[in-house]
């Protein structure tokens, strides 16, 4: 690594790195550009970031991004950041609540809504007046999801409230 980089540097590199799939050399370079500038919350994002997917630090990178997005809450990759470390670690429900804020801040952002997008939409339950956990809407459900003829009938026996 060159001594010479400047903090941005770092981070354009840690930005091409994590983009070609490689957190763990992207990690190498914002925890340069974090030791140069420690007060960007930017870079503090995708240090954190970076902690979670190369090095499985959770507690650490939770803590960095959380911090990142409190002090530029205007900035919807921040979220987005926040999002990726909460779904890495297999909290969906917390990296939706995310994903959504930083869409809600910009509502055209690709990025977002692509990752939205890939994480699936959930279909109504085909009883709505049952929760969602009730036998009767698994197992219709289920059979809504094998069966693609009976997917039109169950769907067609969905009961409004």
């Amino acid at each position: 690594m060159d001594a010479t980089c400047s903090a941005q540097e770092h981070f354009r590199r840690g930005e091409a790195e994590l983009a070609q799939g490689a957190p763990p050399r992207a990690l190498v370079h914002f925890r340069a550009a974090n030791r140069l500038d420690p007060t960007s919350p930017r870079i503090r994002s995708y240090y954190g970031l970076c902690l979670a997917l190369a090095e499985r630090r959770f507690d650490k990178a939770l803590e960095l991004c959380r911090s990142a997005a409190k002090e530029e809450f205007f900035n919807p990759l921040l979220y987005h950041n926040l999002a990726r470390v909460h779904l890495s670690f297999g909290f969906k429900a917390e990296g939706i609540r995310y994903l959504r804020r930083g869409l809600m801040i910009d509502p055209g952002n690709e990025l977002i809504a692509a990752s939205l997008k890939d994480l699936g939409v959930r279909r109504r339950p085909p009883l709505r007046f049952l929760s969602r956990r009730h036998r009767l809407n698994r197992w219709l459900g289920g059979l809504r999801e094998f069966l693609p003829v009976a997917s039109r009938e169950v769907h067609a026996l969905e009961l409004e409230v």
